[in-house]
């Protein structure tokens, strides 16, 4: 893959400065990335890290059982992405005649159920064109009723050694600004803080603070964010990362400071090197607490053909 550099906007200026340099990125063609290091017609990606060792890792970072939790509550007034919906209708389902006067209730969901609140994405949700991850054709592998390969049926529950990289802690801010594009030298500089290392199969959790805007100003976080550029996901996935979350939208910089790029390291990280993204984490508590190394627990619905799956992850410090 290439990254072209242009010195045109000058240099930084600091945490609120101008980007140093516009980014132009282009994807390495389907002979370049495929077959997957993973194996011809793999479907798991960094899922393949998941194996009795790696969850016995996680366990050693249990050190006090405090659960934390991750996810966010789903519900109507929640931030959504254009064109997305989370309704709830309920009803009674039953009355029965019996001296006990049984009742029960349901719900029927209309959502977006892979893509909306906390979501865990995978591989059949973006493409290069119309090819995916390893190289799955899209008209080859859709239905209307899901995908016949990539669904988020495959990724199966995932338990790792979860490392939060505090970005918003290291510049000194509560909140990262809105168009500040976390750097490869930011997340080495925050885990040197941190005094960790990242290790294959982690899940690794960007901070930047954005989440503070959930439920309070929900159309200033949808709008735009901060997050990793295509240098920093293209440096996180050589690391071998289980998958990659942030408190964002979208877990890169939303929108990207180069107009010709559209989600770029969603390709980088989903199509190209086969790594789950974990989108809209709420990282408050972890924050506040500074848990830097923990077990993460994510278990996605198995959504047959699904491009991803609304989740309630956990942290056990």
């Amino acid at each position: 893959m290439r990254i072209v550099i242009s010195l045109a906007l000058g240099a930084v200026f600091g945490l609120g400065g101008p980007t140093a340099y516009a980014q132009s990125w282009q994807p390495p063609a389907d002979n370049q990335r495929c077959p997957s290091k993973w194996g011809t017609g793999d479907q798991r990606g960094s899922g393949n890290h998941m194996k009795p060792e790696t969850v016995l890792r996680a366990v050693r970072f249990i050190r006090t059982g405090k659960v934390i939790e991750l996810g966010r509550v789903l519900t109507d007034s929640m931030p959504l992405s254009a064109g997305r919906r989370f309704e709830l209708l309920t009803k009674r389902s039953r009355m029965d005649p019996g001296s006990n006067h049984r009742g029960s209730n349901e719900e029927l969901v209309v959502a977006e159920i892979g893509q909306v609140g906390t979501q865990f994405d995978t591989f059949s949700h973006q493409m290069i064109g119309t090819s995916m991850y390893n190289c799955f054709k899209l008209d080859e592998i859709a239905s209307r009723t899901g995908f016949t390969k990539l669904g988020v049926e495959n990724a199966g529950a995932l338990m790792t050694r979860g490392v939060m990289v505090d970005v918003a802690a290291l510049k000194g801010v509560e909140m990262l600004p809105e168009k500040y594009e976390i750097t490869v030298q930011d997340l080495q500089q925050a885990l040197a803080r941190q005094k960790l290392a990242l290790q294959p199969g982690d899940a690794v959790i960007i901070h930047t603070g954005w989440g503070k805007l959930w439920g309070k100003d929900n159309a200033r976080y949808q709008q735009s964010s901060p997050g990793i550029g295509v240098a920093a996901a293209e440096w996180l996935a050589r690391q071998d990362p289980m998958l990659v979350g942030a408190d964002n939208t979208a877990v890169e910089i939303s929108p990207n400071p180069n107009p010709q790029l559209a989600g770029p390291v969603h390709q980088i990280m989903l199509v190209i090197n086969g790594i789950h993204l974990l989108e809209n984490l709420k990282l408050d508590e972890l924050a506040a607490g500074q848990v830097f190394e923990f077990a993460l627990v994510v278990e996605p619905l198995k959504i047959q053909g699904g491009t991803g799956s609304t989740v309630a992850p956990i942290a056990i410090h």
